[in-house]
C-alpha cells in the first residue's frame, strides 16, 4: 500500500470523534483516505455528520506526526495490518458497518477458515462452566473451527488454551495496543497463541488497557465470527454485550443454560428466554444450526455423544453398508421392525440418516 494512504488511514483512525463509520463515509465521499486530508476545511465540514468541530480534529497539525510514530512501531515490530477495502480483510468483518477501517495483527492467522466461533463468558468461570467448555472443545475440534475470544480471565483464556490443546487456530482480540498484554500473567501464553493463530486489535500502541475499550474490542470479536457462544454470564456483563453485537450483525448466538438460581447462568438463561440465543447443550448443536458439513471423523465422535445405545447399534450397521433395508437392519440389531422404524425416524430428525425409496436407509 502507498505509504501516504497508510498514514492517512492511521490519522483518520486516530482523529477524535470520527469513528469507523464516519471515516468510511469520508473515504467513500472523497475516494481515499489520503484524499480526505487534501480537502479544504470547509469541504470536510460540509459532510453530513462532520461539522466544524470534527473537521478541526481532522485538520489538526499533530495528527500525521502521531500517525508516523505509530507506523514506525508497526514496521519495527513487523506487524501486519488489514484495511477494510482490501481483499485480505476478513470477509465477515467487512459486512459490519462499524468494522475498523484498519486493524493490526501479530501472529500467523488464516482468515479463510469457513468455520469461525467466538467463545465468551464470565471472568469467574465455575467448575461446571469449565467442564462444559472442555467437553465442548473436545467434541467440536474435529471440525477445526477458528476460536476467537478476548484473552481475559475465565472463559476467554480457557477457550484459547483448549484451542491450542486441540490444535485449533485461536485469535485473541485485545482492548489495547499490541505492545502490551493484559492481564499481564497471560503473557505466558503469548507464544503459543502466535504459533496457533495470533493477536489482533484496532487500538494503537499508545492505547493502554482501559475498560472503555471493551465495547470496541467486543464488536471485533462478534464481527469476525459466524456465531458467538456464551458459556456463562451473570445478568449483566461484557459477554452479553458481545452477544447483542453479534445479533445486530445478523450472526447466530448460542448460550449454555444453567440452574435458575446460579449467578453465572442468569445471563445465558435470559438470552434463551428472550429468544436472543439458541440453547446449547452439546457441540453437535453448532453444525446442526449453522449447517456446517461434518466429516466422517467429526460425525462419529459427536454422534456417539447424542445417540443412545440402540441408535448407535443401527448407526454401526449403516456405517458398514452403503444402504440397507429396514427389515435387514432389524435382523442385524436384533430388534423388532417397528422399534427400528421408530429409531430411524428419530435418527432422521437428528440428521444422522436419510430414507430412500423401498424402505432403504443410509447415513447422511
Amino acid at each position: 500500500m502507498d505509504q501516504q494512504e497508510l498514514l492517512s488511514l492511521l490519522a483518520l483512525k486516530k482523529a477524535p470523534l470520527i469513528g469507523d463509520i464516519m471515516a468510511k463515509k469520508l473515504i467513500r465521499t472523497f475516494g481515499s483516505a489520503a484524499a480526505v486530508f487534501e480537502q479544504p476545511y470547509r469541504e470536510i465540514a460540509a459532510i453530513e455528520g462532520i461539522g466544524e468541530k470534527k473537521a478541526q480534529f481532522i485538520k489538526a497539525k499533530d495528527l500525521f506526526q502521531k500517525a508516523e510514530n505509530e507506523l514506525k512501531f508497526i514496521e519495527e515490530n513487523k506487524l501486519k495490518y488489514r484495511v477494510y477495502y482490501n481483499d485480505d480483510y476478513p470477509e465477515r468483518l467487512q459486512y459490519c458497518v462499524d468494522g475498523p477501517i484498519i486493524f493490526f495483527e501479530n501472529g500467523n492467522i488464516n482468515w479463510n477458515n469457513p468455520y469461525t466461533l467466538s467463545i465468551v463468558g464470565t471472568r469467574q468461570i465455575t467448575s461446571q462452566g469449565s467442564a462444559f467448555l472442555e467437553k465442548f472443545m473436545a467434541d467440536i475440534a474435529p471440525l477445526h473451527p477458528t476460536i476467537i475470544s478476548g484473552y481475559a480471565y475465565g472463559v476467554d483464556i480457557l477457550a484459547h488454551k483448549l484451542s491450542i490443546e486441540h490444535g485449533l487456530q485461536t485469535v485473541a482480540v485485545m482492548a489495547h495496543g499490541l505492545n502490551q498484554t493484559y492481564p499481564r500473567n497471560h503473557a505466558a501464553h503469548n507464544n503459543d497463541v502466535k504459533k496457533n493463530g495470533g493477536f489482533v486489535t484496532d487500538f494503537w500502541s499508545t492505547d493502554t488497557f482501559d475498560r472503555k475499550n471493551f465495547l470496541g474490542r467486543n464488536r471485533v470479536i462478534a464481527g469476525l465470527s459466524e456465531a458467538t457462544v456464551v458459556i456463562e454470564s451473570a445478568e449483566k456483563g461484557g459477554s452479553l454485550v458481545t452477544a447483542d453485537l453479534a445479533s445486530g450483525y445478523n450472526r447466530e448466538v448460542f448460550a449454555v443454560p444453567g440452574r435458575v438460581n446460579d449467578k453465572y447462568s442468569s445471563g445465558c438463561n435470559s438470552l434463551i428466554k428472550q429468544s436472543k440465543a439458541h440453547l446449547l447443550t452439546t457441540a453437535a448443536d453448532i453444525p446442526y444450526i449453522l449447517g456446517w458439513q461434518q466429516n466422517e471423523v467429526a460425525v462419529q465422535k459427536q454422534l456417539f455423544v447424542e445417540l443412545d445405545k440402540d441408535e448407535r447399534a443401527i448407526y454401526t450397521v449403516l456405517k458398514e453398508q452403503e444402504k440397507e433395508l429396514l427389515d435387514i437392519i432389524a435382523l442385524q440389531v436384533h430388534m423388532p421392525v417397528h422399534k427400528v422404524a421408530s429409531l430411524l425416524m428419530s435418527m432422521e430428525l437428528k440428521g444422522v440418516v436419510k430414507p430412500l425409496p423401498g424402505k432403504l436407509f443410509m447415513l447422511t
